[in-house]
Order: C-alpha cells, then structure tokens, then sequence
C-alpha cells in the first residue's frame, strides 16, 4: 500500500477558501483503486462550494439571455448549496435535504441581518417556481431579475467570504 497526498491548487476564490479547510487531500493507494482517507464531511462542503459556484455562472448567464425565471431558479439553488456547506462546517454533519433557505440558515447558526433574512424568506419562491408547476408566477422582468440577481450576488459572497474567516 501506497500513502500519496498532492496539493490542491488555489486557482479561485472557492479553491482558496477550500485550500483553507483542508490543505492536502491525501490517499490510500491499493493497486488501481485510490480510496480517500479525508473526512467524508470535507467532500461534502467542498461539493457545495464548487457546485454552487458551477450554478451561479449559470444563474447568471441565463439571466442575461433573458431566461429569468430559470435563472433566479440557479440563484436560489447556489444560495442554498453555500448555505449547506455553512450547516456542514458548523454542525460537523451531513447537511439536511432541505430547500428553504431561512431553515438551512438557522441549522447553520448564520448570524443574518433582517434584510437578509427578509430576502431569503422572499428568495425562496425561485426554488417552488422551478419545481412545482403548481406555483407558477408571472416571470419577473428583465429588471426585476436583475435586482434579485443582484442581491443574491450580495449574499453569496457574504457567505463564502464567512467560510472563510
């Protein structure tokens, strides 16, 4: 058996706050098969941050070709991932197969302002919209979705900048 670690390289804001929680990702190597000796908890909160940021590009590219309701559907989906990886760092649990962004927020002990909390609470008619036809809206405008757009930009990097205090 073969013991090998490597470095994670710090490309991106993410990268570095990941590089931050975990330095080295080592490895047990047995013949072909690498099995990981990290914290299964690690993979976790790193799965959210990187998915959550794949989503945001997302968000914001289908807000800027218009398809809104789809987009501030990603919006919502980075926040809650960002929001998991918070529940998993403080918890030091697998986080919750929640949608609502105020109940994910309150199992992470995030110490949110009342406009955050506010814009969670509005924020979270994306994630119904995308899901359940039922609660379908109107589509927000061009405007509107850029103003939610905004505002989530605000709060996702409060979040990962608080990660990585």
């Amino acid at each position: 058996m073969k013991f090998v670690c490597s470095p994670m390289l710090a490309n991106t804001k993410i990268q570095r706050i990941l590089l931050g929680l975990r330095k080295k990702k080592c490895y047990t190597q047995t013949q072909s098969r690498v099995k990981s000796t990290s914290m299964n908890l690690q993979k976790h909160i790193e799965y959210w941050l990187t998915s959550g940021a794949e989503d945001w590009e997302i968000a914001q590219d289908l807000v800027n070709r218009q398809k809104n309701r789809h987009g501030l559907f990603f919006a919502h989906l980075t926040l809650e991932k960002v929001i998991k990886a918070h529940v998993c760092h403080t918890t030091k649990e697998v986080a919750p197969r929640l949608h609502t962004l105020l109940r994910l927020a309150e199992k992470a002990n995030l110490s949110l302002s009342q406009e955050q909390r506010d814009f969670l609470a509005e924020f979270d008619r994306y994630q119904l919209e995308g899901r359940y036809p039922e609660d379908l809206m109107a589509p927000p405008t061009q405007e509107e979705a850029q103003i939610q757009l905004a505002k989530a930009r605000e709060i996702y990097q409060w979040l990962v900048q608080q990660l990585s205090l």
